[in-house]
């Protein structure tokens, strides 16, 4: 199987391409996995508040082991350009992908846990070729879209220190790099807590930000939160769904983080079961949850069940399910404490996408309190955790509408 390393294999700033070309053995060894699984009891109850159901999982092996087809999604990431360079000592892998018109905005879009770079491909097109997909010559886009440290085709590091603040800094370096003065930043999950501190330092170059899963929760709600409540009084109508769908997120959808973020060595079995891999990436929230099971009882929508294991098997094949899980370890205990959703204090222009079935949809009035130059809000009443991935025409006009002021 294609790995990358952390070592320095050129000059400094060298960019060199990239392909990916997973072996035979690689893909034999990943069904052969599958099929010996050792399934486990049936859950106890009729609905997954005990976790991924059986029967998702023996449908996504079933799947996984007859019909799916890894070469497909090889052969579209070959499709574009891909590259490697060494930051701070670590192989950084990025696909970039230059619009014809002269005058695009360049974008770099950063995944999140568990997604990958396959997040990304259905907005490549759209965004740098707009034209061609109904849209204006004037909204083009040059799009970068890294591996973060750990994940995918990056190299994985050996030691602690890669967390948010300095994954930002190395993403200025690489947009630095690649010969950008000026650009937008664009991301959700992780994606989001890189692009707010890259917001946070300002770097040379830096316009503005694009989130679609912000972080504005107000002090005071996230205080009530920790204490597990109750509801502040006065809270409006989006407000109260999004308390409501926190306070659900943190009672009962927490576990995968609570795990990496304090033991993530400890997680032995996703690295060597794949059907063990593949029901830990599928259990993020309960929503993205239930339509990914959807997905696997003929009901797509907007992610297939191609979409869902061209993911999961990326993880499986890069050997990155422990090294992934590590972001979460070093940013827990590496950098002062505080909430994934609480306000940071951004300074420069940011936009927001809130999508209705996020682990919370952002409110426009908490997200002008912690913006303060927000320049565009747009609510979503379809879509959940994976929006580029799962809505990219919505996705798509967004960034367009949202970083035309900032051109």
């Amino acid at each position: 199987m294609t790995q990358t390393t952390g070592t320095q294999t050129g000059s400094k700033d060298e960019i060199r391409p990239f392909k990916v070309n997973i072996s035979d053995e690689a893909l034999a060894d990943l069904k052969r996995r599958v099929a010996a699984t050792n399934w486990p009891d049936r859950e106890q109850v009729a609905d997954a508040s005990q976790g991924v159901q059986l029967e998702t999982m023996k449908k996504l092996a079933a799947y996984w082991t007859k019909e799916y087809d890894w070469r497909k999604i090889e052969a579209k990431l070959n499709s574009y350009p891909n590259f490697i360079t060494n930051i701070d000592g670590l192989d950084i892998h990025f696909i970039h992908v230059k619009s014809k018109n002269p005058n695009a905005l360049p974008v770099i879009i950063t995944h999140g846990w568990p997604g990958s770079i396959i997040e990304q491909l259905k907005v490549i097109g759209p965004l740098t070729d707009p034209v061609a997909f109904g849209g204006k010559v004037e909204d083009s886009f040059d799009v970068v879209i890294p591996s973060l440290p750990g994940y995918g085709f990056s190299g994985k590091p050996t030691a602690p220190g890669w967390n948010p603040v300095s994954i930002a800094k190395a993403w200025a370096t690489l947009m630095q790099r690649l010969g950008y003065t000026k650009y937008v930043a664009q991301g959700g999950d992780w994606g989001n807590a890189i692009s707010e501190v890259m917001a946070l330092q300002q770097p040379a170059g830096l316009l503005g930000i694009h989130t679609n899963m912000a972080a504005t929760v107000p002090p005071d709600i996230s205080k009530a939160l920790a204490a597990g409540g109750p509801q502040p009084a006065g809270l409006s109508a989006d407000e109260k769904r999004a308390w409501d769908q926190l306070d659900d997120f943190f009672k009962n959808g927490l576990g995968y983080a609570l795990e990496m973020n304090n033991r993530p060595q400890t997680l032995y079995a996703i690295a060597d079961s794949p059907v063990g891999l593949a029901a830990w990436m599928i259990d993020h929230d309960i929503r993205s949850y239930q339509m990914i099971a959807r997905s696997f009882d003929g009901k797509p929508e907007g992610l297939t069940r191609d979409d869902i294991l061209d993911n999961v098997t990326l993880y499986w094949v890069t050997n990155t399910a422990i090294s992934s899980a590590r972001l979460y370890w070093d940013t827990a205990h590496k950098l002062p404490p505080g909430g994934f959703f609480d306000v940071r204090g951004i300074k420069i222009p940011v936009a927001v996408s809130a999508f209705r079935e996020e682990i919370y949809q952002a409110p426009k009035s908490w997200a002008e309190k912690a913006y303060p130059k927000l320049i565009f809000y747009n609510s979503h009443e379809k879509g959940t955790h994976f929006a580029a991935w799962e809505q990219p025409d919505a996705f798509v006009s967004d960034l367009r509408e949202a970083f035309r002021s900032l051109r």
